[in-house]
């Protein structure tokens, strides 16, 4: 009961405090995943939410490095 707690209240206030800084400045793309990490440990809605935004990242990551590759191509 505590350790259900416990991370409810951790990974509450981190993905919380990522859904904040989505508007303010600040790391959200790091703090919403890891309180979403921390969740679903215990919530299966986390999980669901969790592999979501890992899905997101790994697209835009590939996207940027084709954009990165464009503009070396270009520059030559």
């Amino acid at each position: 009961m505590i350790k259900k707690a416990l991370i409810t209240i951790i990974g509450g206030l981190l993905t919380l405090t990522g859904a904040a800084l989505i508007v303010l400045p600040g790391p959200a793309w790091l703090l919403l995943p890891i309180g979403l990490a921390i969740l679903s440990l215990e919530y299966t809605w986390a999980r669901h939410w969790l592999k979501k935004s890992q899905a997101h990242l790994s697209k835009t990551a590939r996207w940027l490095d084709r954009k990165m590759l464009l503009r070396r191509l270009n520059r030559k």
